[in-house]
């Protein structure tokens, strides 16, 4: 079975399992990610009907183009078994992942791989095909977050929940993911910079997590900026007019994607027979060699995976 764990994630964007007007507006808006919420989006009363409503539009909304994600309820929860039995059961075939909010630990994430895998089998769905994201949302779980990382082959992200963790810090700021006043310097770099070790280290895409001021999205833009610059692979968007902003930032510009392209192709040509089997040479004024090549590799894909096309091309030069 061969499942691809990194899909694009640019944008991942968050619908209230228990609305359906927003679950049919959501299918036609550019998101690489939708998520369906059966957690802090619904009201506990509304949490039962919800799953069905979420099978119900998987099964028969068109989700083209998109990764298809349901986020249940922690474990703490007695909702959890449920949301998860009553989903996957009912819409496994047109389902890409589960969300788990608040892991804590490893236990948490094996837990939910045995829970599908029973599921799975019963049902005839192929096994280990519906993938796992963890959402880190307070100091315990990321202080486990290589142990959550490495604790199921399903798990294909590592998700920051920013409001969930200010809290559970007693993070002086009430604004979710912006400064909190008299503090000088970043207050997420430690936190998003531990996520990003340990998906990258277990070969894992690492999501920030919402901007809450849906409508400011110069706001969301220097937010989302930020995980960028570290690495990070995508945002949750929690409005559509956060979807493009989303889009752009995770994507590289045209010139770094031409540039990624000809980085490849000329160490392609110049470590070849015909090239002269270099370890190192020149394109134009820069040196590019093995390590060169490694750092093209990524942005060349995040642009392949964007829908860019190259505007220019390598040429050979004259002997």
């Amino acid at each position: 079975m061969t499942v691809n764990r990194l899909r694009p994630r640019r944008s991942c964007l968050a619908v209230p399992g228990s609305n359906p007007r927003f679950l049919e507006k959501a299918q036609g808006l550019p998101a690489d990610q939708v998520f369906l919420d059966l957690e802090d989006a619904c009201a506990p009363l509304a949490k039962p009907e919800a799953r069905h409503t979420i099978v119900k539009f998987l099964n028969e909304g068109d989700w083209t183009g998109k990764t298809r994600v349901v986020r249940v309820n922690d474990w703490t929860t007695e909702w959890t078994y449920r949301d998860v039995v009553t989903v996957v059961e009912g819409a496994g075939p047109n389902l890409d992942c589960i969300m788990l909010p608040k892991v804590q630990n490893a236990e948490q994430i094996v837990a939910l791989d045995l829970l599908l895998t029973q599921i799975e089998k019963t049902m005839g769905f192929e096994v280990g095909r519906i993938g796992i994201e963890a959402q880190i949302e307070n100091a315990q779980g990321l202080n486990h977050v290589n142990e959550i990382a490495a604790a199921s082959p399903r798990v294909e992200t590592i998700v920051f929940g920013p409001a969930d963790f200010m809290a559970s810090i007693n993070m002086k700021s009430l604004v979710v993911g912006e400064q909190p006043p008299g503090y000088p310097a970043d207050a997420y770099h430690y936190i998003l910079m531990k996520i990003l070790m340990a998906a990258r280290a277990h070969d894992l895409q690492a999501i920030d997590g919402p901007y809450l001021q849906i409508r400011n999205v110069d706001g969301f833009r220097e937010v989302a900026g930020r995980a960028a610059a570290l690495g990070f692979d995508g945002k949750w968007v929690l409005h559509p007019g956060q979807v493009d902003a989303a889009n752009e930032v995770f994507s590289p510009s045209q010139e770094d994607y031409d540039h990624a392209e000809l980085i490849l192709d000329a160490y392609d040509h110049y470590t070849s027979e015909a090239g002269g089997r270099k370890g190192s040479a020149m394109l134009g004024d820069e040196m590019i060699d093995e390590a060169s090549r490694k750092m093209a590799l990524v942005v060349a894909g995040k642009g392949r995976a964007a829908g860019l096309r190259r505007t220019s091309t390598f040429e050979i030069p004259e002997a």
